[in-house]
């Protein structure tokens, strides 16, 4: 199997960033940051180096791809998406441009979807067009996205191929994303997407040549399905599918953003939100589940896990699957239980579970499982993180949260003292190894934070400390940063914003005056 994880281009020792949270395991770790440190990451020595503007909100994570040949010359280059349908390359050490595509054409009627039109302006405004965190294949240098376009009345979703170095579509680019499914209980009805019911939300995963993602709705708004897709990487043909709810309703994918995890095996992790559960009673629909799929089998449900109240959840828009999964390393299982994951949901219960035995389904509590801890953190959105024996929450309205984990449990959380407010924060650590490590935030107050992850009660730095230098000027909910090779690459609203250490101070000229 082929992981798509941070790694150093030959001889220069670069490191990459390719995906969501850096690998497929969701841990949200670079581990081969050498630059910043505890140290160095303060007021007086970090801060905002420069910011880039671009035509609309960044909701997906910045990646990021070392010595690029592009635009006459050789570049680090970042990139971000926007939801007014721009791809861009950036000079990730300067405020050049390298290239910027989109995906409209106002002139024949191409525009991004107003959010008007799919009657929920209370998640993504004022526009959709492209909201997950793409995905790079640095083997043939292609970077994934998807879009959402309006064209002349009617709606579309496409998957774009495009060449790092110029922006340019790969052969077969775009391919219109479409899926049907018949039910397997209710006389063959079949389920169809219908783009306008959709938004595409769950960071994109690239898997053994297949690029995946899940299709979310707009505010539970109208009919829809629980949908993940998969398309060759190279022909862009649709490969595999699977549907969350093929005899019933909802079960959507948007995980807060995340990307599906992946484990050694080739299986697949991702959950779904409110919608029809009924496999406990031998049917084929998971709403409101922790899903394992097999890849290696055409997205074969290989198990699930699906909390004791599952009623509830779904009868009060507690979902589930508000946010994503961390794949454990074995130092955090026992004997008996090695492979773990850890998830939590807006109900705010932390589940730890064993990926061998995922539990499925249990009347009256969840004690097939390692731990179910209810009240543990606030409503969880986008994802955890794990670093040197910790789990790391940051829910809406709530602490940070620090969780010791070993012999497969979970122990008493240490807290910040800062409260994150509505949705929260998702952790990202950068670290050389086991050591340096600094664990970074971005909260709506709007802030930029930073902690080290072995005392999250004092804060390194945040970027009002001093304002008039740093300040961010807007944050997008559930969005998360890329740290690599010494700089932070901050999403906000209408720009990209990049912090680092500060060039130091020349000595100034003694006057006469």
């Amino acid at each position: 199997m082929r992981f798509f994880l941070i790694i150093a281009a030959p001889l220069v020792a670069q490191v990459s960033v390719l995906t969501y949270q850096y690998d497929t395991t969701r841990a949200g770790v670079n581990s081969r940051e050498r630059i910043l440190t505890p140290a160095n990451v303060n007021s007086k020595r970090f801060g905002k180096l420069f910011a880039v503007g671009v035509d609309g909100y960044i909701y997906g994570q910045p990646l990021y791809l070392p010595d690029v040949s592009i635009a006459g010359g050789t570049h680090n280059v970042v990139f971000v998406a926007t939801e007014h349908d721009s791809v861009y390359a950036f000079d990730a050490d300067s405020p050049q441009l390298l290239w910027q595509v989109s995906f409209l054409d106002p002139a024949n009627g191409v525009t991004s979807v107003p959010t008007s039109d799919v009657n929920c302006e209370v998640q993504i405004s004022p526009e959709i067009g492209i909201t997950s965190t793409p995905v790079i294949d640095a083997a043939s240098n292609t970077i994934y996205v998807v879009a959402m376009t309006k064209e002349n009345g009617s709606y579309f979703h496409r998957l774009h191929a495009l060449d790092v170095a110029t922006g340019a579509e790969r052969p077969g680019s775009p391919v219109t994303i479409q899926a049907s499914s018949p039910g397997t209980g209710d006389g063959g009805i079949v389920d169809t997407l219908i783009p306008k019911n959709y938004k595409q939300r769950t960071g994109l995963l690239l898997l053994n040549g297949v690029v995946y993602f899940g299709m979310a709705s707009h505010c539970d708004n109208n009919t829809y399905h629980g949908w993940f897709l998969g398309y060759d990487a190279g022909s862009l043909r649709q490969v595999a599918m699977f549907n969350a709810t093929p005899n019933g309703a909802m079960g959507s994918f948007w995980m807060g953003g995340a990307a599906p995890a992946v484990d050694s095996e080739g299986n697949i992790y991702l959950v779904s939100a409110n919608g029809t559960f009924d496999a406990a009673a031998g049917g084929a629909d998971f709403g409101e589940s922790y899903l394992k799929l097999s890849a290696n089998r055409g997205l074969a449900l290989a198990d699930y896990f699906t909390p004791f109240n599952v009623g509830a959840l779904d009868e009060e828009d507690e979902d589930t699957g508000s946010s994503g999964v961390v794949l454990l390393p074995d130092e955090a299982g026992s004997p008996a239980r090695p492979h773990l994951l850890v998830g939590a949901g807006k109900e705010g219960r932390v589940y730890l579970l064993d990926r061998d035995h995922l539990g499925q389904w249990q009347q009256g509590s969840d004690s097939q499982i390692p731990q179910s801890i209810p009240s543990a953190v606030r409503s969880a959105y986008g994802n955890a993180a794990y670093f040197n024996g910790t789990v790391y929450f940051c829910g809406a309205n709530d602490f940070l949260r620090a969780f010791p984990v070993a012999n497969a449990t979970l122990g008493i959380p240490t807290i910040s003292t800062f409260t994150y407010p509505f949705p929260g924060c998702v952790p990202t650590i950068s670290a050389n190894g086991v050591s340096n490590g600094v664990l970074w935030t971005i909260d709506a107050s709007p802030a930029l934070r930073a902690y080290n992850p072995a005392d999250v009660t004092t804060e390194l730095y945040d970027s009002n400390q001093n304002a008039a230098r740093d300040a961010l000027e807007g944050s997008v909910k559930f969005t998360v940063p890329a740290v690599v090779n010494g700089k932070v690459y901050v999403p906000t609203p209408w720009a990209l914003v990049v912090y680092g250490l500060l060039p130091p101070k020349r000595p100034g000229k003694r006057g006469t005056a």
